[in-house]
């Protein structure tokens, strides 16, 4: 299978989460590993938005540990711990956390220097538990609100949804 990534910077995002739920969702048509699915949504999303780092964090010890999953972008944490920076906020949290200036959040952990801004979404199993994080960082201020996490929320719902 030969896809193609769409480059949707330029579409209005409700539209462009849109395409890219429908893409994804044809792509992942049959597959129920977990590590597959994280990979593909990262390519999908990291590339179709331009993104400075965009993966998931997967739940490694529950309630304490998140350890790096696939990923586009430069190197990320190794382990995030719970309740620590932006990803382990969402995880202790399990709700969405956008930061529009990563400077001004209390104990962001800098992976990347270029990060400006950052939304991190919970990933739920079928079951209800948190698999993890979906944490996308970008170079820009502000880059991310209610539509990126509609869209985002939608595209990771396939976790909750997937058939094993």
């Amino acid at each position: 299978m030969a896809e193609t990534i769409p480059d949707l910077r330029a579409v209005p995002k409700a539209r462009a989460y849109a395409e890219l739920k429908e893409h994804s969702d044809a792509i992942l048509d049959g597959i129920s590993d977990e590590v597959t699915a994280m990979a593909t949504l990262s390519a999908l999303v990291h590339h179709a938005f331009g993104h400075l780092w965009t993966g998931f964090y997967r739940t490694v010890i529950p309630g304490q540990l998140l350890r790096v999953g696939p990923y586009q972008g430069s190197l990320g944490c190794l382990e995030i711990a719970f309740g620590q920076g932006v990803c382990g906020k969402a995880a202790a949290e399990i709700t969405t956390v956008i930061v529009p200036d990563v400077d001004k959040f209390p104990g962001h952990i800098a992976c990347d220097a270029r990060s400006r801004s950052e939304i991190v979404v919970p990933v739920l199993s079928p079951k209800g538990d948190l698999m993890g994080v979906f944490d996308i960082d970008s170079d820009r201020l502000d880059a991310f609100g209610a539509e990126d996490q509609r869209g985002l929320e939608q595209l990771v719902s396939w976790f909750a949804t997937a058939k094993k």
